[in-house]
């Protein structure tokens, strides 16, 4: 068996293969209410193969959207909305979890294929951002800086989302502090310019993280994976560095998290990045090297031989791929089928007669 269709377990959970699928924003909710866009559009990749499903950024307050139209789990409705999700992809074999996130400076945004860029007007349904400082991102509104209150808010509303999370069924929960969102605001010393305990030292500036993870862990009990997706690089000077982040990994872990999902960049505009097939890798094996903890990889992968590689090599415990799955909901029976896994080890019975053996 290949190392990419080996099982995995975390926890309670045993993922059937480690090919899993990244969180992708879909900006398609109304009210944070998930829809049939939705189920259809996560449920695919279970019968695709996936071991892991991860549903898109989902804020746990309605200020921490990204956009008017992102996913929520801050009240019930949304909870129930995201039961019948979730049970579609445990019909189909796969583990399925959600991306608990507050996009900080970067909310109250148009949605990528809206006819608007930037920030969204209050009178068109915008509201206030929030950061650790009032430091807007390039082009966007100037935030307003959280008080003590205001931070002892977003460690119970995360808390309350977990909830949520697990009372809908799901598997995993992810906590977001990548991409330039609000716990990332934090960690980065590009946009925390706080004097207090929140700021200065890398210790202080983890801290909301290490409190978000301590929080969810607290309040969901010991069998649920919990995983923290980081940024391990800001790519600007004067930013994030891997040894940085695998630092704060070191003390996520021992919050209670069980894996690092190691990403990259999205804090400031002006970041460089020379992007190419799996451009993150580097990044993710130097987390794991240094902080010890089991690392999920991303970024351009794109073929079961590439995946499994950066297994073989020791650079991950498990892959993440995001717009592979997009142009090819089955990737998973793809990837399986070139490393020449049998045909019944993943294919639905409904589909085994289109299997060819690699």
């Amino acid at each position: 068996m290949s190392l990419l269709f080996s099982p995995l377990r975390l926890r309670e959970t045993t993922f059937r293969n480690r090919l899993w699928v990244a969180p992708m924003c879909q900006y398609s909710a109304e009210e944070g209410v998930p829809n049939d866009w939705h189920h259809v559009h996560l449920a695919q990749f279970a019968s695709g193969g996936a071991g892991l499903i991860v549903a898109e950024a989902t804020a746990v307050v309605p200020e921490g959207r990204i956009s008017p139209r992102d996913t929520g789990l801050w009240n019930d409705a949304q909870r129930d909305a995201w039961r019948p999700i979730v049970e579609a992809v445990h019909a189909r074999g796969a583990a399925v979890g959600v991306q608990l996130a507050h996009a900080g400076r970067k909310a109250s945004t148009w949605w990528p294929f809206a006819d608007a860029s930037g920030t969204v007007p209050a009178e068109q349904g915008g509201w206030q951002s929030v950061a650790p400082s009032a430091v807007a991102y390039e082009g966007f509104a100037e935030p307003r800086a959280l008080d003590e209150a205001g931070i002892a808010d977003v460690v119970a509303a995360f808390a309350a989302a977990a909830r949520r999370a697990v009372d809908a069924g799901f598997d995993v929960l992810e906590v977001h502090a990548a991409h330039g969102y609000l716990l990332h605001e934090f960690l980065s010393p590009l946009s925390n310019r706080r004097t207090d305990a929140w700021g200065g030292s890398l210790e202080n500036r983890a801290r909301l993280t290490v409190d978000v993870v301590r929080a969810v862990r607290a309040e969901v009990g010991d069998a649920v994976p919990v995983l923290v997706r980081f940024s391990a690089s800001d790519a600007a000077p004067g930013g994030l560095e891997p040894e940085d982040v695998a630092e704060a990994a070191r003390w996520a872990i021992a919050a209670g998290a069980d894996l690092i999902d190691v990403s990259s960049a999205g804090l400031v505009a002006h970041q460089q990045l020379t992007i190419g097939p799996g451009y993150q890798v580097p990044y993710a094996a130097r987390v794991r090297e240094l902080s010890g903890a089991p690392v999920a990889a991303v970024g351009i992968i794109t073929s079961g031989a590439q995946a499994e590689r950066i297994l073989q090599d020791g650079a991950a415990d498990a892959i993440f791929a995001a717009r592979e799955w997009l142009r090819d909901p089955h990737f998973g029976l793809r990837a399986a089928t070139e490393l020449g896994e049998p045909a019944e080890a993943l294919w639905p019975p409904q589909y085994v007669r289109a299997h060819r053996p690699g």
